[in-house]
Formats: structure tokens, C-alpha cells, sequence
């Protein structure tokens, strides 16, 4: 349950080159596990997101009384305090149709910084890009498996991830050609990378194993001119396209597919 607002922030953007871009963030306490061990200090997660008007409230884990710094590619960041249970949220009203945004904590003098980039859609949707590797959709287990994202970089190399049922055995087709196989962890993900490179053009992906199928069209094109801007974001018939540049200076473009399969 959420508790009242206590506090308030507002974060004026540059992101993708769009001067001016605003977002309003509240921050809010809750119930969550700590994540912290001995140690070592877990990064700051995101476990929710839901629209609340045209607003999305994400809502996460971090170490309790945790600093945590919602952070995009360039501007100032928004500041919210983490509860002594370790939950944190923050009510985000996008400008833009995509927003990414670097998460980290700090605790005690200690920081911790999520990997990759979190990716925010205007519609509620929210991924963890992740350089050279699939994102991370929000999203539970699934009995049958569900192909949430595609990643790809310039050379073709490409990586398929979603949700299954946990400890599920699973199997890649790409254009009905074997691609890959694996096996969904124990919280029902899984990602698979493609055995040999992807080429540019329409593609039809399939995962199948235990539970059932799932199969997705996606249309495979160079990354757009990214330019000053960090990346760029585009809703697109397949889902969410995010071309964008990696932390090594390379570029990566992460669809992230919504509706019914294909």
C-alpha cells in the first residue's frame, strides 16, 4: 500500500536532443524486502510501474534509508528517499513518448548503480536496457512462454528475452530455422542469444517449449542517426524501438514488444 506523498521534485530534461523536456516526480514509502548483504550493496530495482492519469508511478527496492538518484542522460537528477524497508517510488509525468534513465543509490558513503538503463514509455511500459545483453521487461511468470524483447547491435548480434514458467526448457526459431535454446530461471526468465547473426529486413521469432509457443514479427533496420542525443525512442507497429548508445560508445536497439503476439 502507498503511503502519502512526501515530497516533491522537478527535473527539467535534454534528452534525444528535445530541450525542455519536464517531468514532476513525488516520492512515496511502502513495503518491500531490503536487498543489502553483507558486503555488498545491492543496486536499486524497479518492481512496479502503473499509470496513474497521464503520470507513471514506478515503485522499487534499494537499501533501507537509501538516497536513490533517478538520473537521466543529461540534466539534474530527481532525489528520493527510501523508506527504512527499503522501498522507494517516485510519480514521473513523461514529456516524451520514451524516457531513459541511469537508477543508483547511495548509503552510508557507499553507492550502487543499476546496470544499463532503465527505459520508461509513456504508456506505463518499463525495461532495463541492458549493453550487450536482452532488456529486462516488468513482468511476472507466465505459464506459456512470452517473448518480451528483442535486442540487436550493428553487427546483427541479437538476443531474445521474455517470460516462461520457471525452470522451463525452451527453444528459438528465426524464420522457422533453429536459433538458440535455453532454459527460464527460476523467477520464469529467460534470454536467449541467437546463434548466428540477425540480418536487416522482417523477421518472424518464435520461442516454444514447455507451456506452449509465442511468436512475434519485428522489421530489423540500421539504429537511427542518434547524433548529441543519447538515444531515441519511437512507438512503432511492432511495440517500443529504442536506438541507443551503450556505456563502451557502441549502439544497441532494443524493441520492446506490447499487445498480442503475432
Amino acid at each position: 500500500m502507498v503511503r502519502p506523498l512526501i515530497a516533491a521534485a522537478v527535473l527539467l530534461l535534454a534528452a534525444c536532443g528535445q530541450e525542455g523536456e519536464t517531468w514532476t516526480a513525488q516520492a512515496a514509502q511502502g513495503a518491500a524486502d531490503s536487498t543489502a548483504e553483507a558486503g555488498y550493496l545491492a543496486p536499486p530495482a524497479v518492481t512496479s510501474a502503473r499509470l496513474e492519469g497521464e503520470a507513471v508511478r514506478v515503485e522499487g527496492t534499494a537499501a533501507p534509508n537509501a538516497r536513490v538518484r533517478i538520473a537521466p542522460p543529461r540534466g539534474e537528477p530527481i532525489l528520493v528517499p527510501a523508506g527504512a524497508d527499503g522501498h522507494w517510488g517516485a510519480l514521473l509525468t513523461p514529456s516524451q513518448p520514451v524516457h531513459l534513465f541511469g537508477l543508483s543509490m547511495t548509503e552510508d558513503g557507499k553507492s550502487a548503480q543499476a546496470e544499463g538503463y532503465v527505459m520508461m514509455a509513456r504508456d506505463g511500459a518499463v525495461a532495463q536496457l541492458r549493453a550487450g545483453a536482452g532488456a529486462v521487461v516488468l513482468a511476472g511468470p507466465s505459464d506459456r512462454p512470452t517473448i518480451l524483447a528483442l535486442d540487436y547491435d550493428r553487427e546483427g548480434g541479437a538476443v531474445v528475452s521474455g517470460v516462461a514458467r520457471p525452470g522451463a526448457t525452451l527453444g528459438l526459431r528465426v524464420d522457422r530455422a533453429a536459433r538458440g535454446e535455453t532454459r527460464a530461471d527460476a523467477k520464469g526468465r529467460f534470454s536467449i542469444s541467437l546463434t548466428e547473426p540477425l540480418a536487416m529486413g522482417a523477421h518472424q521469432v518464435e520461442v516454444f517449449g514447455d507451456g506452449g509457443a509465442d511468436t512475434r514479427r519485428v522489421a530489423i533496420s540500421p539504429a537511427g542517426d542518434i547524433g548529441a542525443g543519447p538515444y531515441l525512442g519511437e512507438r512503432t507497429a511492432f511495440g517500443w524501438r529504442i536506438d541507443w548508445m551503450t556505456p563502451g560508445g557502441g549502439v544497441q536497439t532494443s524493441y520492446i514488444f506490447q499487445g498480442p503476439a503475432a
